[in-house]
């Protein structure tokens, strides 16, 4: 807890936003190596089923659990001016921090499919990276829409860091388009150019 009674808060979009990196440019490294591998059902059947993979994990993803958001967003409260809001660097490093090992895992598994399926687990793994971006686009959207910025408390995340939409999530926060660090939809706020 902040001092004065406020709480320390992190932006929405950019804890979902957080992981979409790490596992697509995993998810492309596992998919070239896999395309490497002949494997069991071969290199063009892996890639076919991969694409397809790659599609539904990246529509999925970006559209499960929107209307739990939907419902945090329309309940959110004005946020206090002792709440500290964490700045975009610290929130993605928590995030990245607390799920490295799901992430070697996962990138593990992804290699070791193409024996069976070449290139398939790779284009899952990105897909779900490109699924969370697409999630967080849509954040970014409804935070222009609203002309305010979401942001949840840090100490009901899960202690990965993650989970801003999680049971322990009571509600959001807001503040006007200007605050923090990271712009609508969680991508770093890029500076006017200097004239």
């Amino acid at each position: 807890m902040a001092r004065g009674g406020g709480q320390g808060l992190a932006r929405v979009a950019v804890v979902v936003r957080a992981g979409a990196g790490p596992l697509w440019w995993l998810g492309v490294f596992a998919a070239g190596v896999g395309v490497l591998v002949p494997g069991f059902t071969g290199r063009r059947i892996g890639v076919l089923a991969g694409a397809a993979l790659f599609i539904v994990t990246a529509a999925v993803v970006a559209s499960v659990r929107r209307g739990r958001y939907t419902a945090l967003i329309g309940s959110a409260a004005r946020a206090g001016k002792h709440d500290v809001l964490q700045v975009r660097a610290v929130a993605v490093r928590n995030w990245r921090r607390g799920h490295r090992w799901w992430l070697v895992l996962a990138f593990l598994a992804a290699l070791g499919a193409a024996f069976a399926v070449p290139a398939a687990g790779g284009m899952l793994l990105a897909g779900y990276g490109a699924g969370l971006r697409l999630k967080a686009a849509w954040l970014g959207r409804r935070e222009r829409a609203e002309g305010a910025l979401l942001w949840v408390r840090v100490d009901w995340l899960d202690g990965r860091g993650g989970r801003p939409a999680g049971k322990a999530v009571k509600g959001y926060r807001t503040t006007g388009v200007a605050a923090g660090d990271a712009a609508p939809g969680g991508a770093r706020r890029r500076t006017a150019a200097l004239v």
